[in-house]
């Protein structure tokens, strides 16, 4: 029997469709005269959902009893015995109670599918595994139903149904989603439009990762070689040289030219990783390319263009950027090189082929290669060759007419052979050419003379001469092999070694050369930055350095003054003192002295966004202020001037009921000034640092009450709505009952009448959100960023064009406390700000223990 297919659809969110999508289906395969049942369907009270249920076969559901309480569950027997073409299972994720015939719901189906039944099913995005931990940091709820990602990979058919953010939160607030008494819980909680925008952008993101893989399965399946362009996808090959940086941005700038357009670096090393690339290079250009928004990667292949071009095949790539060959005139006639290889293989692949300033310069003179065998044993074996050969003659006279030619040939060579093992390549030629000089004297006719009367015999000694000098290059060659397999193996353990520090954060500077010297056994690793350049009239005024960084003893002060000196850029050079470092050493050096530079760039970036973040603060406070200042201030000064100047004027006489009106102006007016200068003397508090805090852990239920009653006359227009078991959170009690004062009564003044300010807390993760809810005009989305901004309103309020100062200081006070401040559209309109604090210590106690 084959087995059924799976179609899921996939959603960023409860409420975006998704089984009304699968029920959709359903009815118009029976339209077709396909055999579907619906195996089990939640409809969640939707009345539109439970509209298309409507005519449709459901098999009954299995009635289970846990701890005292019924449940019903998908009846998979039961779907099974009824055998239909398909059948409609919802929550693919789902858990069933204990007792069921499987734990989770994507094995009931599997089940099914092995039945060879067709299932169509739903799951939402954050019940996937591999984006379960990214959802609960979204949105600061866990959710412990989850199913493997390769269960739905593996489905036939992915369907995404999709819905903005802000679509969706209209289907709620017109009640199809939720019942009326959750509906603000839900906008307020977990549908804000932060979190269903993050939701929905994973969730396209793993539907267009499952469609990669569908392609290329589909093109292996196929065995499809040739490149489609569904998106552009430029490889870019480094060499490890200097012209990678210009291959690098070259490649950026056509990838640029299409948007979405993929940037992918490759690295060719060989199989045995005993190519001598610069790491120093390749560590910065890959810094490069991910700064850029690509990739870095490295393979592994002999032939370089082959593997080129496996590797752009392999991702689907449409265009390859290679360099200019480096190598000379000469080395081009004599070989067409990686460039016209790789031109001539690449098939539908565009090649770019980019000049550089390095081109046809070369390689540059290779570092004189170490000899491949110790010094002792080198005497050892030419000690063989000078007394060995002669006394191998000298045992061989007596048996002269015993033995053949070619058999005094074979014992030559085998003792050629045994000092090409002990000395090397010279010591073995020379004993293969003394060999031969004394087996044509002493053993071939005419003997004791060099003349060979016998040309089979003058092609023997030949050939001997030949084969000897073989087996000593090839012994040589192998001797020189394994001295640089073992360097290379000790080099890797090493860049190993320094790759797990860079993993475990260690990347600071200090601890990074200590590493490096301790490596080494050096007395001291130093990064010098260059700090000036000579002086124009004195030329013998030597280049200034700085030491930015040192470990072990007394620091080289100049790279002169190092023994080994690696130049990282035109301004850092790492100098090493101790011992003098072979050439073959300088690859991990130069590994080491890149990973440097970047530490170094790292915690001066980080000092840097240190610095800059409190004059950002003091500079957005001051703006602040004097906006205040030419607009806030004038309001309440001019209405009691006006008052008091009626009153004082003796052109009208006042009655009491006038005078009592005027006086009460004043008073008003007085106090807003009262308040607005005690905002200014926080606010220039908070711009100089010196704000007096006193945070501690505050309860939420009773500082609450208290701003609402501080409201005076507004009181009337507030309601709050928290629930009793919130958290305490840390913050200054009287701070946090101004910050909601003002936000309260800049709420109640821009409510309709009627209306009230609804006040609503709950807790996400480690922190609590206060939301102040009105229902007035609200502000645009685009002027979200502005309404903190008191110069906004310009002139005189009309409840319509922006806020004042209290939001100003309410956001610095939030921000001064540990929280944030921002503002958020109410559903249907409005506008809803959201104070968020941090839950106190002691709180998170309370919730561990519990």
């Amino acid at each position: 029997m084959p087995r059924g297919r799976l179609r899921v659809y996939l959603g960023a969110a409860p409420g975006v469709g998704k089984t009304f999508a699968m029920l959709g289906e359903g009815r118009r395969a029976l339209a077709r005269g396909r055999d579907v049942v619906v195996g089990l369907v939640e409809t969640h009270g939707r009345a539109h959902t439970a509209e298309l249920l409507d005519g449709m076969e459901v098999v009954p559901r299995k009635t289970m009893v846990h701890r005292g309480t019924t449940f019903t569950e998908l009846d998979v027997d039961a779907v099974i015995a009824r055998a239909p073409r398909v059948a409609l299972v919802d929550e693919l994720a789902h858990t069933n109670v204990p007792g069921s015939r499987n734990v989770k719901r994507w094995q009931d189906i599997g089940d099914l599918l092995d039945a060879g039944i067709d299932v169509i099913s739903t799951v939402n995005i954050q019940h996937l595994e591999s984006v379960n931990d990214v959802v609960q940091e979204i949105t600061g709820i866990p959710q412990r139903e989850t199913v493997p990602d390769e269960v739905v990979r593996r489905a036939d058919q992915v369907e995404l149904v999709d819905m903005a953010p802000e679509a969706l939160r209209r289907r709620m607030a017109h009640g199809n989603v939720y019942t009326p008494e959750k509906i603000d819980a839900a906008l307020s909680n977990y549908f804000r439009v932060g979190n269903l925008t993050a939701l929905r952008e994973l969730a396209l993101l793993w539907v267009a990762g499952k469609v990669d893989d569908q392609l290329d399965r589909y093109r292996a399946e196929h065995g499809i070689a040739t490149t489609w362009e569904a998106r552009e996808r430029v490889v870019v090959a480094l060499t490890g040289g200097p012209e990678g940086d210009t291959l690098v941005r070259r490649a950026a700038r056509i990838a640029a030219r299409t948007k979405g357009a993929d940037l992918l670096a490759v690295h060719v090393t060989r199989a045995d990783g005993l190519t001598g690339d610069n790491p120093a290079n390749l560590a910065r250009q890959r810094t490069l390319v991910e700064s850029l928004g690509g990739t870095y990667h490295q393979v592994v292949g002999e032939d370089v263009a082959r593997a080129l071009l496996d590797f752009a095949g392999g991702v689907n790539a449409t265009q390859l950027v290679l360099g200019a060959s480096r190598r000379g005139r000469l080395a081009q006639i004599l070989s067409r090189g990686v460039g016209v290889t790789t031109t001539a293989l690449s098939g539908s692949i565009d090649v770019h082929m980019i000049t550089h300033a390095e081109a046809q310069r070369g390689r540059g003179r290779p570092s004189r290669a170490r000899a491949a065998l110790t010094r002792g044993r080198r005497a050892t074996g030419w000690a063989v060759a000078v007394a060995g050969v002669p006394a191998l003659t000298a045992a061989l006279i007596p048996f002269r007419d015993m033995l053949t030619l070619p058999s005094q040939i074979l014992l030559f060579l085998l003792m050629v052979v045994g000092v090409a093992l002990i000395g090397g390549m010279w010591p073995a030629i020379t004993a293969a050419v003394g060999g031969s000089l004394l087996l044509n004297y002493y053993f071939t006719p005419p003997i004791h003379t060099l003349t060979i009367s016998d040309p089979e015999n003058l092609f023997a000694l030949v050939v001997f001469i030949l084969v000897a000098a073989a087996v000593s290059a090839i012994v040589d060659v192998a001797a020189r092999r394994t001295r640089e397999a073992s360097r290379a193996g000790t080099d890797a353990e090493v860049l190993s070694t320094l790759a797990g520090h860079v993993l475990r954060g260690e990347a600071a500077l200090p601890s990074l050369l200590a590493r490096l010297r301790e490596t080494f056994g050096l007395a001291s690793v130093t990064l010098l930055e260059r700090a000036g350049e000579p002086g124009p009239d004195d030329q013998s005024e030597p280049e200034a350095w700085r030491i930015v960084g040192t470990s072990g003893g007394p620091p080289s002060t100049c790279p002169g003054a190092a023994d080994t000196d690696v130049v990282i850029d035109d301004d850092l050079v790492l100098a090493a003192r101790g011992r003098l470092l072979d050439a073959s050493d300088r690859r991990v050096l130069e590994a080491f002295a890149a990973e440097a530079a970047v530490a170094l760039r790292h915690e001066r970036l980080a000092e840097e966004a240190q610095q800059a973040r409190p004059l950002a603060a003091a500079d957005k406070m001051r703006t602040a202020l004097l906006a205040a200042v030419s607009h806030d201030l004038r309001t309440p000064l001019a209405s009691a001037k006006a008052a008091v100047e009626s009153l004082r004027s003796a052109d009208v006489v006042w009655s009491d009921e006038d005078r009592e009106e005027l006086l009460a102006t004043a008073d008003e007016s007085l106090t807003r000034l009262d308040r607005l200068v005690a905002n200014l003397l926080d606010m220039s508090r908070l711009q100089a640092g010196v704000l007096g805090l006193s945070l501690q852990p505050v309860a939420l239920d009773e500082v609450v009450p208290r701003a609402i009653d501080d409201l005076g006359p507004l009181s009337g227009g507030v309601r709050a709505d928290s629930p009793a078991e919130l958290p305490e959170v840390v913050a200054d009690p009287a701070l946090l009952e101004r910050v909601l004062v003002n936000l309260m009564s800049n709420a109640v003044r821009y409510n309709p009448p009627g209306e009230k300010v609804l006040i609503t807390a709950s807790s996400h993760g480690d922190q609590v959100e206060v939301r102040v809810v009105d229902r007035g005009p609200g502000i645009p989305r685009e002027a979200h960023d502005r309404v903190f901004m008191p110069f906004q309103r310009l002139g005189d309020r009309d409840n319509h064009t922006g806020v004042g100062l209290g939001l100003a200081l309410s956001r610095g006070l939030a921000e001064a406390m540990g929280g944030t401040l921002t503002p958020d559209d109410t559903p249907g309109g409005g506008l809803t700000m959201i104070l968020t604090l941090p839950i106190s210590s002691r709180a998170q106690a309370v919730q561990a223990a519990s």
